[in-house]
C-alpha cells in the first residue's frame, strides 16, 4: 500500500537533510522505536521530546528489524502504516525506517543534538555500541518520564481478551 508521506525520509535524504539544518543552526532532537501501536505512553513521550529541539526526528525499525526483536507475530502494522501514523503527529517532524535492530550506523551518520529515550530506561540498558556512538557524536541522552500502564504488548493482550482476534 502506497500511502504519501513527505515527512518519511531515506537515510540519505535525512544526511542531506541534516547537513541543512546543522547549517541553519537548528537542533535535531532524535528517538527511535518499533511504535507499533500507537498509544498514550507513545503520544506523551514523543510530545515532550519535541520540545526539547528544534525538531524531532522519529527512526522507527523496518518489519524485518521489528521481527528480530519482537518476534515472528511482529509487527502488527507495516513500517509504512507505522511511518504514515507517526509523521500524521504535529510533534514528528520526520521519519526514517531503519533495517537493522540497532542503529549504530544511523547514529554515525545523522549525529542528533539530542537523544530521547523513555525512563523505562538508564544509561546502563541503552545498547552500549549506540551508547558509544551518541558518545563520540557529543549527542545528550535524555531520559523522559515513563508513563506505566501503557505498551504496545498491554493493547494486544487487551484486544485478545476482547475477543478481537
Amino acid at each position: 500500500m502506497l500511502l504519501p508521506n513527505p515527512k518519511l525520509l531515506t537515510l540519505e535524504q535525512a544526511i542531506e537533510t541534516r547537513k541543512t539544518l546543522r547549517t541553519a543552526g537548528k537542533s535535531m532532537v532524535m528517538t527511535n522505536g518499533c511504535f507499533d501501536l500507537l498509544h498514550v505512553g507513545h503520544l506523551s513521550y514523543l510530545q515532550a521530546s519535541r520540545k526539547l529541539g528544534d525538531q524531532l526526528w522519529v527512526l522507527i525499525n523496518s518489519d524485518e528489524s521489528v521481527r528480530s526483536l519482537k518476534g515472528p507475530t511482529r509487527p502488527i502494522q507495516s513500517e509504512i502504516e507505522r511511518a504514515y501514523c507517526l509523521a500524521a503527529l504535529s510533534c514528528v517532524d520526520h521519519v526514517v525506517i531503519f533495517n537493522s535492530p540497532r542503529l549504530v550506523d544511523e547514529i554515525e551518520q545523522l549525529q542528533p543534538d539530542i537523544y530521547t529515550k523513555a525512563g523505562d530506561y538508564t544509561i546502563d540498558t541503552l545498547y552500549q555500541p549506540e551508547r558509544q556512538a551518541f558518545d563520540n557524536a557529543g549527542t545528550q541522552i535524555k531520559f523522559l518520564p515513563f508513563l506505566e500502564g501503557f505498551s504496545t504488548t498491554k493493547m494486544i493482550a487487551k484486544i485478545i481478551k476482547a475477543g478481537g482476534v
